[in-house]
């Protein structure tokens, strides 16, 4: 059985920050977001459906879902939230069971950001990595990264589980509230016990 390693944080926490930092020292990255921006961009795997369940103003004039949009009809209506995680869930699901099958790397780094969310996910990881950093640092990155509004970011926050359930769960923990440096240190270690691990 491969070694992965189950990597997580909140928005704003520096997931690909931290996934890229072990892709640089040889694991093999796959990453759900990555997935997910494929099957919704134009021609992606998914966009027939999107346009089917959610309508024409659903996809924007490049073909591509509007990621907009759907974040503000998901945020506002429980039921259109289901309805979009039950389209694309399996597909990401399949994509990275394939990815991580195929993968070449000493160990896999599966990047999944609702993984504490997830039923079952103990079983499908050998450790349960969390990258976590302060709320309000979250809410600066984010800001930063996409422009989104305070309260719209503290929002998403409010919807994912919380900090505290998601340290919880960690087998490892990446504190992400520092420099650059420090973190590829962590990283580095981590890397190594990970090697270590996937030998034996």
């Amino acid at each position: 059985m491969q070694f992965v390693v189950g990597l997580t944080g909140g928005i704003g926490s520096g997931k690909s920050a931290v996934a890229d930092a072990f892709g640089k020292l040889g694991a093999t990255v796959v990453d759900t977001d990555v997935i997910a921006h494929e099957l919704t961009r134009p021609g992606g795997a998914a966009i027939a459906d999107v346009r089917r369940l959610f309508g024409h103003g659903s996809v924007d004039a490049t073909g591509a879902m509007d990621r907009k949009r759907m974040r503000e009809l998901v945020f506002a209506d429980a039921k259109k939230k289901q309805c979009l995680e039950a389209l694309l869930h399996p597909l990401i699901r399949a994509e990275s069971e394939r990815r991580i099958a195929a993968a070449p790397g000493p160990y896999v780094v599966h990047v999944v950001p609702l993984l504490v969310e997830s039923p079952g996910f103990r079983e499908r990881y050998r450790r349960v990595l969390v990258v976590d950093c302060p709320e309000a640092l979250q809410v600066a990155r984010v800001r930063q990264r996409s422009g989104l509004a305070e309260d719209e970011i503290r929002r998403i926050i409010a919807a994912q589980i919380q900090r505290e359930s998601r340290l919880a769960a960690a087998d490892d923990v990446i504190d992400n509230s520092g420099s650059i440096v420090a973190m590829q240190q962590r990283v580095r270690q981590l890397h190594e016990k990970y090697l270590t691990l996937a030998a034996v």
